[in-house]
């Protein structure tokens, strides 16, 4: 017997890599929970934590009943500003033993996987044949890119996150490096060449 909705067999290697994803990042945020001891940061776990849980079981009702879901995506919580410039950052080393970890050290953890759900979501979506499986990815990997800003902006409040700058003059320079395109941009010599060709010179 035919199934209604046959899936490529591309697109179902893909699902079984991101949904063993989201089973080890639900069971990584687990296990770290017990070591954080910021209220803020443990407040934005449990609600990435909860969002994961429900985006896991909706991709698993999608591709075992077949049945559409309409995929959310989640939004980060925004912050006034972010804190531009290197304050002497405190150094950073891996632990010589397994004891504790520091709320700083769970919040890189839950950055990173965030960076690598959301490029592993959107190459899953570029490979799905089915539109609806696809919509799902892209919205996954929208979600792990706004889990991923919350921590970031978390981090870069708190001075565990800081982001270097240029001096001005540099800054200008790689800017300006680029500029719109016009007459003597591609465009510019797209018009060239066909006022070259409606004058006979290019045949």
């Amino acid at each position: 017997m035919r199934m209604q909705h046959d899936f490529g067999a591309h697109e179902i290697m893909e699902a079984h890599e991101v949904l063993t994803s989201t089973i080890d990042s639900i069971n990584t945020f687990s296990l770290l929970r017990r070591h954080v001891s910021d209220q803020q940061l443990g407040e934005i776990m449990d609600r990435q934590l909860s969002f994961a849980e429900k985006e896991y079981n909706d991709m698993v009702s999608f591709m075992s009943n077949r049945h559409g879901i309409s995929a959310d995506t989640y939004h980060a919580r925004r912050v006034p500003s972010i804190n531009y410039g290197l304050r002497s950052p405190q150094p950073v080393s891996p632990h010589e033993t397994a004891g504790r970890l520091s709320d700083r050290d769970v919040a890189s953890i839950m950055l990173n996987m965030h960076k690598c759900s959301a490029s592993r979501k959107m190459m899953a979506s570029l490979e799905c044949a089915d539109s609806q499986l696809r919509h799902i990815m892209m919205q996954g990997a929208m979600s792990c890119a706004e889990k991923a800003y919350e921590i970031f902006t978390y981090m870069n409040q708190k001075g565990m996150y800081q982001v270097p700058t240029m001096q001005d003059r540099t800054q200008m320079n790689f800017i300006n490096t680029f500029q719109p395109v016009g007459n003597t941009g591609t465009m510019g010599m797209m018009r060239s060449a066909g006022t070259l060709e409606n004058q006979g010179f290019i045949s």
